[in-house]
């Protein structure tokens, strides 16, 4: 198992792509569901801007910006544990367990955001976009995960 700053490191990278990936799916069903790709990132900053931050559907440094800082906080945190649990299964290219902890650690962020948070820290994506939207957000933030150790992995790490 990965030390804690291992994990820290890795997660950075880790966290960034599942980031990156998560809020490009977050764009593509904001677009498809309110006609707009900016909707669902935006309403994550609803922690600072309260209920107005998921009416807004225009870029915006408040809005947008902010939002994704928080989404990306937050897909870090989550990749640092991944990577603590999972990250040396997908280094040494164990493709099943290596998905199955991805899953499994979108799975526990999904549940913690949505039954174990209070509302006011929720993501928030869910004011703008569908169940099987969100389904499709947190699959992809999973997926994700395991991308930086393949790609470690053929590096010679481990």
């Amino acid at each position: 198992m990965k030390t804690w700053p291992q994990a820290l490191r890795d997660g950075a990278v880790s966290g960034s792509v599942a980031s990156i990936l998560s809020t490009a799916v977050l764009g593509i069903r904001g677009q498809q569901e309110t006609g707009t790709p900016f909707a669902p990132t935006n309403a994550v900053s609803h922690w600072f801007y309260g209920d107005r931050a998921a009416r807004q559907d225009e870029p915006s440094a408040r809005y947008t910006a902010v939002g994704y800082a928080i989404h990306h906080a937050s897909a870090t945190l989550w990749a640092v544990l991944y990577e603590k649990w999972f990250g040396e299964r997908a280094e040494r290219r164990e493709l099943l367990p290596a998905v199955a902890g991805g899953a499994a650690v979108a799975a526990l962020a999904c549940f913690v955001d949505y039954k174990m948070t209070p509302e006011r820290l929720q993501p928030g994506f869910e004011k703008r976009l569908s169940t099987p939207s969100l389904f499709m957000v947190y699959a992809s933030f999973g997926a994700a995960l395991v991308l930086r150790g393949l790609a470690a992995s053929g590096k010679g790490r481990r």
